[in-house]
């Protein structure tokens, strides 16, 4: 990013993520795989854009800019890239449910720590988380530029 003005990412609000329950009822979404080096995303940037020109070129948006990862391997880590309609030429995928939400904020190197909390205040509350995801809702860049790097994750729960 050569302009510091410049918004690659918008800057993230955290209330309404922060603790909540998510009811999605067919919410829609594209899906992309990313390669994973032991878990650190390889090819990150380059299947965003390509997800996000097929949007454009749909005339499509992305509500919230959710993007949620789901690491499937060491090696894989599958993209659902929130859209606001069915895109030619992509594999659309639809996720329904209840869901609970939390925001951490920190380095990366604390989401073992994140998702041992996250675990434990589901319990507390009565939940069975049944899949987690990941939302990184910002890049590197633009979570530099906010002084702030915050991590979603959401759970799909019982």
């Amino acid at each position: 990013m050569s302009n510091q003005n410049e918004e690659c990412c918008p800057k993230f609000d955290p209330v309404p993520w922060d603790g909540k329950v998510l009811e999605w009822g067919n919410k829609k979404f594209i899906k992309g795989k990313v390669f994973t080096l032991f878990f650190m995303p390889v090819n990150f940037g380059s299947v965003i854009v390509k997800l996000m020109a097929k949007v454009k070129d749909a005339g499509a948006g992305t509500p919230e800019n959710l993007c949620l990862s789901d690491h499937t391997s060491k090696w894989n880590m599958d993209l659902y890239l929130a859209v606001d309609k069915e895109i030619p030429e992509a594999e659309n995928v639809v996720l329904s449910g209840r869901f609970f939400s939390k925001v951490y904020e920190g380095d990366f190197k604390e989401t073992g720590e994140w998702c041992r909390d996250f675990e434990n205040i589901a319990k507390e509350r009565g939940m069975k988380i049944e899949k987690w995801y990941m939302w990184y809702t910002t890049c590197p860049k633009c979570a530099k530029k906010y002084g702030k790097n915050y991590t979603v994750i959401v759970g799909k729960i019982n």
